[in-house]
C-alpha cells in the first residue's frame, strides 16, 4: 500500500496508519500521563489569576462575552492562552515523547514545534464565543505542503458534547483549502471559518483526560459550545516537518485577509513590521532534528 500521509517508519501501527490515512486524523488514548495535565493545567491557573511572572505566552486572550461582566476573573475569563512553545513548562507538553512519537510517524524525525495553544471553555460564556466554527487549520499556515504538518490536541479532562468536544469530518483531509472568512454575527477574532458544508457527516471525538487527537491541516473540524457549568480544557500544537516544509507568499490566494489581519495585529499591539513568514518564525522552536527554515528569520529591514 502507498502511504501519502504518514511516515514509513515503526512509530505507528499498521492499523493507526491506515486509519490516518483515511480518515486524516487518529485518537490516541492515555497519550499524555497524568502528571503532565496536571502541570499544564496548573501552569494555565496560575497565570490566569496572576501567580507566576516568568511565563512566556505571547498573547492572553478573553472570552468576548464575559469580559465586561463584573466578577469574572481568572479562568473563568481566560479561554486561550496562544504562542506558548518558549514557556518551559508548556514546552514540557510541545516535546512530550508519547505525543512526539506520534508526530514522528506521522510526519517524520526533523520537527519543528509551529503553533502552540492552551484552549478553555470557561463556563457561563455565549454559546457563540464559546465555539469554533467549521475551518481548515492550513487556512492559518504559509508554509507546505501540507502533509508534512501535524496537529496534536490532548484533552486535560474529559471532553464531550456536553462541554464542546471537536467534531470532525472525516476523509476531508483529502480536500482542497477552501476559502475562510467570519461567520455572520462572528464573537471571537481570527476564529475563520467556511461556509456550506454543514450537511457532511460530523463525528464527536469524545475524550478522557491525556487522550490526544492528531490531525492533518486540511481536516475540517470545529467545536461546540460548553453548555456545563465546568470548563473544557485542552492543549494543542502544531508541528511541521523542518527539512520538508517551505514558506509560501500567501498574496493573492484566499489567505491573504488572514495574513493582513495579523500582520496588522502585530503592528498595533507589538509595535513590529513583521512579515506573516517571520511572525510564524519567530513563534516556531525545533523540537528535534535539523533546523531548517523555521529557524531562518528574512531581512527584518
Amino acid at each position: 500500500m502507498s502511504y501519502r500521509f504518514t511516515y514509513p517508519n515503526s512509530n505507528l501501527t499498521q492499523e493507526q496508519k491506515d486509519f490516518y490515512e483515511k480518515n486524516g486524523y487518529i485518537l490516541i488514548k492515555n497519550n499524555v500521563g497524568d502528571a503532565l495535565v496536571e502541570k499544564v493545567t496548573q501552569r494555565f491557573v496560575d497565570i490566569c489569576d496572576g501567580n507566576v511572572k516568568d511565563y512566556f505566552v505571547d498573547t492572553i486572550m478573553k472570552d468576548p462575552s464575559l469580559k465586561h461582566k463584573d466578577n469574572v476573573r481568572g479562568q473563568y475569563l481566560i479561554n486561550k492562552l496562544q504562542d506558548f512553545a518558549y514557556d518551559e513548562v508548556f514546552w514540557e507538553y510541545c516535546k512530550d515523547p508519547g505525543v512526539i512519537s506520534i508526530v514522528e510517524g506521522i510526519i517524520g524525525p526533523n520537527i519543528t514545534a509551529v503553533h502552540s495553544m492552551f484552549i478553555n471553555k470557561p463556563p457561563n460564556a455565549d454559546p457563540g464565543a464559546s465555539l469554533h466554527p467549521l475551518h481548515q487549520d492550513l487556512h492559518y499556515f504559509p508554509f507546505r505542503p501540507a502533509n508534512k504538518i501535524v496537529a496534536s490536541w490532548t484533552a486535560l479532562e474529559r471532553v464531550d458534547e456536553r462541554n464542546g468536544c471537536l467534531y470532525v469530518v472525516p476523509g476531508s483531509h483529502e480536500s482542497t483549502l477552501y476559502k475562510h472568512e467570519y461567520p455572520k454575527g462572528f464573537k471571537n477574532a481570527l476564529y475563520h471559518g467556511i461556509q456550506g458544508f454543514d450537511h457532511l457527516p460530523k463525528v464527536h471525538v469524545v475524550m478522557d483526560k491525556g487522550d490526544t487527537v492528531f490531525f492533518h491541516p486540511l481536516l475540517l473540524h470545529g467545536s461546540g459550545p460548553n453548555f456545563t457549568k465546568g470548563f473544557r480544557k485542552a492543549i494543542s500544537c502544531h508541528y511541521a516537518n523542518t527539512k520538508d516544509t517551505y514558506f509560501i507568499d500567501v498574496r493573492g490566494t484566499t489567505q491573504e485577509s488572514i495574513a493582513t489581519e495579523i500582520e496588522t495585529i502585530v503592528q498595533t499591539k507589538r509595535g513590529l513590521n513583521l512579515s506573516y513568514a517571520n511572525v510564524w518564525k519567530l513563534k516556531s522552536r525545533l523540537v528535534k532534528g535539523e533546523p531548517g527554515v523555521y529557524q531562518q528569520l528574512d531581512s527584518l529591514l
